[in-house]
């Protein structure tokens, strides 16, 4: 009897031995994610000059015209080519990140955005205006693709939503400051400005680590395994999860490489239907023509356009950042879904405004509506759909065709952006509320896109979500 309660004793003092370095490792892991907090804001420095580059044009318009003496078609084309060099920058993201690392491609993305700041502010003329705007448009595109992979790649698990998720929320944060600075800044000071994020990246790699995925892509083992312990802290046993990725490493490398031909076989087709539809959902459900002809839609609905523009900056970036402290506890799939229903239903009260007025029905009732639902429409996309499809882009596709996917979703994005924004105008002539219906009908199929297609990936290493998607 007493050797049995001396055994128990051995027992428990045991289990607790084992307890106590496990408790320690987890709050250990709490507090060693310092370098993953500093690696994140170094990239999202890009995501920040991603969203001055957005958010330029509209405030500086009037000066540059006035100083530079450009017609409007001057001045339209200027704004326009911005989303040129994206798409060329979204072609050459994937492989470019490949090539280089992840670092070395945000590197090269911030250069050519400083190079076109620079020659935005040294302009004399369209013409080099132009080969400015294309430049950081082309930095952009690289910037849309590497950010959310690099931050996807180096985040623990439980964190990764929150982090990813900061990447759309700086965005939003850039556009907004733009707006701010423009009314105060000459434009060519406000370009300059737009070096600072650049300049603060560019710093700021030389201090991070690289991508572990990447490294143990290309076979680099120290360096993978440097990496890792720097991310997850030097007294954390990083075994099992370098194991997880070396392992699904050497699967993926008995593969051949994928090109875009190859992204359409069986294996792979899963994935990239999910993250190329959810991009030309986000695009086509009409947050661009909102987002550019917003002043305009107030206008014409007969509200305030300088109160209700402030009203729907601020709130874009309130509900950006309630959405990135949401992603890891709500979920992905809840969130785009609560998303995409509010943006229906904003559209559809604002095609009844229009059609209030256009009828000369109930006309007092128009401006009401139309604000509600613009603002409704713009709460419901910050909440979801801004930033969750470029999270689960970053996470669904394996690393062997991570390049060449996601530099097709980034490009179907873009190029998205573009028709919708050109697009706008004239389907607003052709019919105001017949516009928000279309993009009404547009977010009812993306909630049975992500009911039927998207997969939850809260609490999944990468490995796992991409296993399971492509069932490999």
């Amino acid at each position: 009897m007493v050797a049995k309660k001396d055994i128990k004793k051995i027992e428990d003092r045991g289990q607790n031995e084992v307890r106590a370095p496990l408790i320690a490792q987890d709050d250990r892991r709490k507090e060693n994610n310092c370098m993953v907090y500093i690696s994140t804001f170094v990239a999202v420095c890009g995501s920040f000059s991603f969203g001055t580059g957005i958010g330029y044009s509209s405030p500086s318009e009037d000066a540059i015209r006035k100083d530079l003496n450009l017609t409007i078609a001057e001045f339209s084309f200027f704004g326009s080519i911005l989303t040129c060099g994206a798409m060329l920058g979204a072609i050459s993201s994937g492989p470019m990140a490949d090539f280089f690392g992840r670092k070395g491609a945000l590197r090269l993305s911030s250069g050519f955005c400083i190079g076109g700041w620079l020659a935005i502010y040294l302009a004399q003329g369209p013409v080099s205006l132009d080969i400015g705007r294309l430049a950081t448009g082309y930095g952009m595109g690289i910037f849309s693709y590497v950010i959310p992979v690099f931050i996807a790649e180096i985040a623990p698990k439980q964190l990764r939503g929150l982090l990813t998720a900061a990447n759309q929320l700086l965005i939003v944060c850039g556009v907004s400051v733009s707006f701010i600075l423009g009314t105060l800044l000459h434009w060519r000071t406000m370009a300059l400005t737009g070096l600072i994020p650049c300049a603060v990246l560019l710093v700021g790699l030389f201090f991070i680590p690289e991508s572990p995925r990447w490294l143990a892509k290309i076979g680099k083992p120290i360096e993978f395994d440097s990496a890792l312990r720097e991310l997850r802290g030097k007294d954390i046993d990083v075994s099992e999860e370098a194991a997880e990725i070396k392992d699904y490493i050497e699967t993926l490398d008995k593969l051949p490489k994928a090109s875009l031909f190859d992204l359409f076989q069986r294996r792979y087709l899963s994935s990239v239907v999910i993250g190329v539809g959810l991009m030309i959902f986000q695009q086509f459900g009409g947050i661009n023509g909102i987002c550019f002809y917003a002043s305009s839609i107030f206008e014409s609905a007969g509200f305030s356009a300088d109160i209700g523009t402030i009203t729907y900056a601020v709130l874009q970036v309130v509900v950006t950042a309630l959405n990135a402290l949401l992603i890891d506890k709500a979920g992905r799939k809840p969130l785009l879904l609560v998303s995409v229903t509010g943006m229906a239903l904003g559209c559809l009260l604002t095609a009844a405004s229009f059609y209030l007025k256009t009828y000369q029905i109930g006309v007092g009732a128009a401006p009401a509506l139309a604000v509600t639902g613009i603002l409704l429409y713009i709460t419901g996309f910050s909440l979801g759909m801004g930033a969750v499809p470029w999270v689960i882009m970053s996470e669904i596709f394996s690393i062997n065709i991570k390049g060449a996917a996601g530099g097709l979703a980034t490009l179907v994005n873009w190029a998205g952006a573009w028709v919708v924004s050109f697009t706008f105008k004239f389907l607003m002539d052709w019919s105001s509320y017949g516009t928000f219906l279309l993009y009404a009908a547009v977010n009812v199929g993306s909630i049975v896109f992500t009911i039927k297609m998207v997969p939850e990936t809260k609490g999944k290493t990468l490995e796992q979500i991409q296993a399971s998607i492509n069932g490999q």
